[in-house]
């Protein structure tokens, strides 16, 4: 009798091992799904970065209407957008967005040293504005390369022919 149940349950292991998938085949296919959840949340952060860099694009083109373009190729690897105020405060906002330079007489100065007001503060307002909305879409720009890369790997991924 013991051997019978030995057998039965030896039987019904093996029996019971062939209707279910290998584990090999299983976790490609958990791997087939999760690939295919991160392509479209990829997807759906391109369109998103996308849309936000088109609605910072007008904004920004206003904003360099009212500048200056700077930059001597010889020289330097970034320019800088300009403007000079009634009082001769000069305002620089670097093409890049990492600094925004004031100059007095030729010299640089701090915005906490000096006292802006009037018409100099508006335009020093305008300048913040234009670097933050630099920065923003300089920032943009990198998620929609680092996502379309994302994209690229897991659409290879999806359709790469399996395996033997």
């Amino acid at each position: 009798m013991k051997k019978y149940l030995v057998y039965l349950i030896v039987c019904l292991a093996v029996f019971s091992g062939c209707s279910k998938p290998s584990r090999v085949e299983q976790y490609r296919s958990e791997k087939h799904v999760r690939d295919s959840v991160s392509l479209v949340e990829q997807q759906r952060s391109l369109a998103y970065y996308e849309s936000q860099l088109d609605s910072l694009m007008p904004v920004a083109d206003s904003l360099v209407a009212l500048f200056q373009y700077e930059k001597n190729e010889k020289y330097q690897d970034h320019g800088n957008y300009a403007q000079t105020t009634p009082s001769g405060l000069r305002i620089l906002v670097r093409d890049d967005g990492k600094e925004l330079l004031l100059y007095r007489a030729g010299k640089r100065v701090e915005a906490g040293d000096i006292k802006i007001s009037g018409k100099d503060q508006e335009l020093y307002d305008r300048a913040v504005h234009m670097q933050i909305i630099i920065r923003d879409i300089k920032e943009l720009e990198k998620r929609i390369a680092r996502t379309s890369l994302e994209i690229q790997k897991y659409e290879k991924r999806l359709h790469k022919p399996a395996e033997p």
